[in-house]
């Protein structure tokens, strides 16, 4: 390993030390500028398993010790419990002692047992520990995270560090600070919450809590804020000389104190998932054109023939123009094109367009995408007359975003609703860059094996995995492949009779909203009663997802829909078999459908699952449709079993291998835009 990869695997001594005379703005990593070859090489390192005995000897070793000091503190008083958790928390934290860090559970694990009647079991106690290491976990989908995760926090914060559970949803956020606060209050800890309903001018106080629950989302976008905020400023001492200099002593100040120490829940989502797109700070930004001349554009773009004048490149199908379409576009700027002009001249748009011929290319190419790419009831949907994206991975609004570049507005135009302002960037951040920032970083979920290698070399965290605390009773059903959507519609409606028949409840998950649409289309049409839960129809998410495991339940879900919400079972529900999870389409991950199982058969609880899929479904077709156009010849029926689990890992192989280009593309993008903006002295 290099020089600067071992640098890198180095965990900074805490408190961040050499900061005494002129306190950086915002404590946290430093950016690494260690090579492609040094993050490969970390990420083997920190991807290895190491030996499996090596690992249980040192789990039942730290379980022993836990429960021999749980045994002395159980008979201590609330407050000498208090008295004795920072010391040992500190040297839990700070020195990495094994001894100290069994002291700090067993501690943590008595107030949990006075404060919340709960009495965290060993897999919880182990991955606490290593979540205060400074790991990523993978703890199975219904072991308890809120409250490892708390344990954790609890022992950070006793610490004298800042520490942020960061969640993906408001509701989370603010259910699980709700739900472990008379823990942090049995030790004086003070929790703050920040979400999308916290106003801007609370975050500051929220932030300068013990420890913050909040979203990820929110959480990069203070960051943004608080970096355009000091104005490139590097210093504590800067911004107060500025201050003096300037005359503002009323600007709105900082919102976080550092990037210390932050527990992810749902860790691959946030870190993986997601990290193929920037965060982009922007404000509305008016150009003076003419509301009309983005439905002009679109006339343009409509008038380009697919295969001539552009094509869809890549599984991404981004939009590229050909040369015959970049010649016709000259001749149409020139006003010499076959057909005429829009009744709305484009130069409304912007003076430039038949000018400039990267300006005129940028914004045809952005309507073919609004055009052909962008689908509705998938990439987004009309709410109230606008148009509101949807979060492709959870399946949720994202209210408060839009495209930027012009693409919103011509998306808008598409629907015929009300043109906004266009956006000016302010800002921009990566997850990736942000949270390699963090001095020490840990996460959980139930599902990251797979991604342990890029975990270590993006993130520089160990991904370690932590048995359940009761072994896994669920049923996995052969795979049903089948010819086309309407065959597979069919298949689900008779899978959710036939488990309605046995008295299990079902759960059918699905990639889009239109996707969800469809299949309640079905049931209803065949008289089965079930609950929609898709972007479109959202109200009441955790109590509607909370009650899918009673009696006669079928509840078709989104991607993700109500994660972190356990589904609890009727009495007659588990001794039916449970909860009967149905996947209608492959995910891109294994790792995904994995999570969409993985909401049944949780803590020894009885459940089944089966995938029912088919040969034309979108993301067969994008990755694999010779393959799956052979398959459909040779088996008109039912392929057997080991074509359809070849076509499988066809598909979400070639899905994540696009995926992973596009976060690896992204990351360097990002790499150059900083040292851009650091040579230019601007924010990020």
């Amino acid at each position: 390993m290099s020089e600067s990869a071992a640098a890198a695997l180095a965990v900074p001594a805490w408190p961040p030390h050499g900061l005494a005379l002129a306190p950086r703005l915002f404590a946290e990593r430093r950016d690494s500028r260690e090579t492609a070859f040094d993050r490969w090489v970390a990420g083997l390192w920190l991807a290895r398993s190491g030996r499996r005995s090596a690992h249980l000897r040192r789990r039942a070793a730290l379980l022993a010790r836990v429960l021999a000091q749980s045994a002395l503190v159980g008979g201590q008083t609330a407050a000498q419990l208090r008295a004795a958790l920072p010391a040992a928390a500190r040297a839990a934290f700070v020195d990495r002692d094994p001894k100290a860090l069994a002291l700090a559970l067993a501690i943590v694990r008595e107030a949990a047992r006075q404060t919340l009647g709960l009495l965290p079991h060993p897999a919880q106690l182990i991955a606490a520990a290593y979540l205060v290491e400074g790991r990523c976990v993978e703890f199975d989908t219904g072991e308890g995270k809120t409250l490892t995760a708390a344990l954790a926090a609890c022992i950070a914060a006793c610490a004298g560090v800042p520490t942020h559970v960061v969640t993906v949803n408001d509701y989370l956020a603010q259910r699980d600070a709700t739900t472990m606060g008379p823990l942090f209050a049995f030790f004086g800890l003070c929790v703050g919450i920040v979400h999308s309903g916290v106003a801007q001018a609370k975050r500051a106080a929220e932030y300068a809590c013990h420890l913050t629950y909040c979203t990820n989302k929110d959480l990069v976008f203070d960051y943004l804020r608080d970096r355009v905020g000091s104005r490139g400023l590097r210093s504590n001492a800067q911004r107060s000389v500025q201050q003096l200099h300037t005359g503002n002593r009323h600007d709105e100040g900082l919102r976080q104190r550092g990037l210390h120490f932050a527990i992810i829940d749902e860790a691959d989502s946030i870190l993986i998932d997601e990290a193929r797109t920037p965060l982009i700070l922007s404000a509305l930004h008016d150009n003076g054109a003419a509301q009309a001349a983005w439905g002009a554009m679109l006339e343009v773009a409509g008038r380009l023939d697919a295969d001539r004048h552009f094509k869809l490149q890549g599984e991404a199908q981004v939009p590229e123009l050909l040369p015959a379409g970049r010649r016709w576009l000259e001749t149409f700027a020139a006003g010499e094109a076959e057909g005429g002009a829009p009744d709305i001249a484009l130069n409304e748009l912007l003076d430039e367009f038949r000018r400039v011929e990267w300006v005129r290319e940028h914004y045809i190419v952005q309507a073919l995408r609004a055009l052909h790419v962008l689908r509705r009831d998938q990439h987004y949907v009309v709410s109230e007359g606008k148009i509101v994206i949807v979060d492709e991975f959870t399946g949720r609004l994202l209210a408060d975003r839009s495209w930027e570049q012009g693409l919103h507005q011509l998306v808008e135009a598409k629907e015929g609703v009300a043109i906004t302002a266009q956006n000016r960037t302010l800002a921009r951040l990566t997850y990736q860059a942000f949270f390699a920032r963090y001095l020490r970083l840990s996460g959980m979920s139930g599902t990251l094996r797979e991604v342990a290698r890029e975990l270590g070399s993006v993130y520089l965290v160990r991904t370690t995995r932590v048995e359940p605390n009761r072994p896994c009773q669920r049923i996995t059903l052969p795979t049903l492949l089948l010819p086309d959507r309407a065959a597979k519609e069919a298949a689900i409606v008779a899978e959710a009779r036939a488990a309605l028949e046995r008295g299990q409840a079902v759960l059918v998950g699905t990639r889009s909203v239109w996707a969800s649409q469809a299949i309640g289309s079905a049931l209803a049409a065949d008289g089965v009663a079930h609950r929609l839960l898709n972007a479109l129809h959202d109200a009441d998410e955790a109590e509607l997802i909370a009650t899918a495991g009673q009696p006669g339940a079928v509840t078709v879900a989104t991607n993700m829909a109500g994660r972190g919400t356990d589904i609890v079972l009727a009495p007659e529900v588990a001794a039916a078999g449970g909860l009967h999870v149905v996947l209608s389409e492959w995910h891109e991950s294994a790792r995904i459908d994995r999570q969409l199982f993985g909401r049944g058969a949780r803590q020894g609880d009885a459940g089944s699952c089966r995938a029912i899929v088919a040969l034309d479904d979108e993301i067969v077709q994008l990755h694999a449709s010779a393959l799956a156009g052979m398959l459909a010849r040779r088996w008109p029926g039912q392929p057997p079993a080991w074509a359809t689990t070849a076509l499988r890992r066809l598909v979400q192989a070639g899905a994540e291998s696009n995926n992973a280009a596009q976060r690896r593309a992204t990351m360097r993008h990002d790499r150059v835009m900083r040292d851009q903006l650091a040579f230019a002295g601007l924010p990020e």
